[in-house]
């Protein structure tokens, strides 16, 4: 067992008992009581628990040894995180939580379900045996199928899902996505445009709200919101013939004059209709203004998209101290944290 394990299972055992015996320790974990004596030490020094004769004491219950332990809001928690994926959109959430675990002196614990509720569910049985005594989580399972995070035993926030409403115990920090729409169709309205289109992803867990929110945009407007100027890939990237005949379908629509800006949902999709676009004669932003959605690429593409960024980062350290102050406080009023996105608009298009 590595020292960093060590510790934290030095950590556990106290919140649990509020005290321990390093002799008797040192036997349950297999190892010397010169080495668990060492690492309550090295803890002492961080200030995370106090040595008595014979063992340790979170630093808190030193002068009173009798009375329970006070929940840590801070250092010595182990949080679990388990996101879809490591390879979009989540990657900053991730550094913005390890980001603010480490400020707090918590370790996090990292799971990815690769988008399958199976899965999911196998991450989180394998961090609760790990001892965590938290869990993020952005559930891929279906909505109505979440009621067994409360009966998980610990306390758990949701991390961009909005399903946690009627679950109970839930707790969330989300990006206001529709917020985020409506900033992009007022920036393409304020560039003179009046036909502005929405492409978005049907895969997407986050499409509802950007819908939503161009909607409202073009109606705070008096724009008009047709049928015809909202279009949606159904086909997934596995059927690439079919998305090639969706893309299509929309750059006629272009072609044909239905509208002169979209926002595309997302990122990948706006780039891949640049070549298209020109292919057909086509000019970006002449003939068609874009903004882009999520951020992740919209910079690198030949011409640098204007792009909706949800604050992915921030939405990571929110998450952490959220559910790190419901652990210090369990009788803490329960939170649904929104942060808004910004716009970050290159003039190249649009």
């Amino acid at each position: 067992m590595h020292a960093e394990d060590r510790h934290q299972a030095i950590l556990r055992r106290l919140r649990e008992r509020g005290s321990l015996r390093v002799t008797d320790f040192a036997e349950e974990l297999r190892v010397s009581a010169v080495t668990v004596r060492r690492d309550v030490e090295a803890l002492a020094e961080r200030g995370l628990v106090a040595r008595v004769h014979g063992g340790a004491l979170l630093p808190e219950t030193a002068s009173t040894p009798s009375s329970p332990p006070p929940a840590a809001p801070g250092p010595g928690l182990v949080l679990g995180l388990v996101v879809p994926a490591a390879d979009y959109y989540y990657p900053e959430v991730i550094k913005g939580a390890r980001e603010a675990a480490a400020a707090r002196g918590i370790r996090l614990v990292l799971g990815i379900s690769q988008y399958r509720p199976d899965e999911e569910r196998a991450q989180v049985r394998q961090l609760l045996g790990h001892g965590i005594d938290g869990l993020l989580i952005t559930p891929c399972s279906p909505v109505g199928d979440q009621d067994w995070l409360a009966a998980l035993g610990v306390p758990f926030a949701l991390v961009e899902r909005r399903s946690g409403d009627d679950v109970p115990g839930a707790e969330r920090v989300v990006t206001d996505h529709a917020y985020g729409a409506r900033l992009a169709v007022r920036h393409l309205a304020g560039s003179g445009r009046e036909r502005i289109g929405l492409l978005l992803r049907a895969d997407s867990p986050h499409s509802a709200l950007v819908r939503e929110g161009y909607l409202d945009g073009l109606t705070s407007l008096d724009l008009p919101a047709p049928e015809s100027l909202r279009f949606t890939i159904t086909a997934p990237e596995t059927d690439p013939l079919r998305r090639d005949v969706q893309l299509d379908d929309f750059v006629r629509a272009v072609e044909d004059g239905l509208l002169d800006a979209v926002l595309v949902h997302n990122d990948h999709d706006a780039i891949v209709l640049l070549p298209r676009l020109r292919a057909r004669g086509l000019s970006v932003p002449g003939d068609l203004a874009i903004v882009a959605y999520d951020d992740e690429v919209a910079a690198l593409a030949d011409i640098p998209l204007t792009a909706v960024a949800p604050p992915k980062r921030a939405v990571g350290v929110a998450a952490v101290d959220l559910l790190a102050l419901r652990i210090g406080d369990p009788a803490r009023a329960r939170h649904h944290l929104s942060i808004l996105p910004e716009l970050k608009v290159r003039s190249s298009s649009g």
